[in-house]
């Protein structure tokens, strides 16, 4: 559950909204519109605890797992589907303990990570990368290149499907499609359709607005307002 308790954001001596106060629970998907410039992307920087409100209390409760795409991807010359992998955290943390067990020979560690590994579908890691990169439109070729091989709007599929990778409680997704291709649209879309947690997405394409959500947070004229329904509803 996001707690938006009358929250006001500024930017410089404007304000953006102010007065602000809705729900969002457990596995909704809302929608958030309005113009360039009113605080969508700020309000999103808020729920990563990037960015406070200027008034007012949120609130979400703790060691909720938050993914959102990266604007930035490093130059590296690991396989694109181990960077992919990365954006399962808690996987790879459990990867490194595994390591260390092995090194130092404690047999009983090994069988307690092994164990959680298997809880957390670990050992089909590679898999549910795999699917992620064919959706997006990486070849079985590709998936193997170095992140440094692709352009920048490919880059940025690495990084959506690093997001979509975290198996998280609260997806934030800003303007998602603005690098995909009607194929890759259609595939996101379904995806999301089907994401169990709370998903918080930022678009200005209707249809796809109408296909996923089903809540609308609007902000306009220094308002923001929640309506129940997809973007045709509101």
């Amino acid at each position: 559950m996001l707690n938006f308790k009358n929250i006001a954001l500024r930017r410089g001596a404007r304000v953006l909204f102010a007065n602000a106060s809705f729900i969002l629970h457990k596995g909704q998907k809302v929608g958030f519109t309005g113009a360039n410039g009113v605080g969508k992307s700020s309000l999103f920087a808020m729920v990563r605890n990037e960015l406070y409100p200027d008034e007012g209390d949120f609130s979400m409760p703790p060691n909720l797992a938050v993914a959102h795409v990266a604007q930035e991807t490093p130059a590296v010359a690991c396989p694109s589907i181990e960077y992919v992998i990365d954006g399962d955290r808690e996987l790879r943390q459990l990867q490194q303990q595994l390591a260390v067990a092995e090194q130092q020979g404690d047999g009983l560690k090994q069988a307690e990570l092994h164990a959680i590994l298997d809880t957390i579908g670990g050992y089909s890691a590679e898999a549910r990368a795999a699917r992620l990169l064919d959706g997006l439109g990486f070849t079985t070729p590709q998936q193997q290149n170095p992140v440094s091989s692709f352009s920048g709007g490919w880059r940025m599929r690495l990084n959506l499907a690093q997001a979509l990778m975290c198996r998280s409680d609260v997806l934030l997704l800003d303007e998602p499609t603005n690098h995909l291709d009607l194929d890759a649209v259609i595939w996101l879309q379904d995806w999301l359709c089907k994401y169990p947690g709370t998903l918080l997405l930022i678009s200005h394409d209707r249809d796809f607005l109408d296909a996923i959500t089903d809540h609308i947070v609007h902000i306009e004229q220094g308002r923001a307002e929640i309506y129940t329904g997809n973007y045709s509803a509101f």
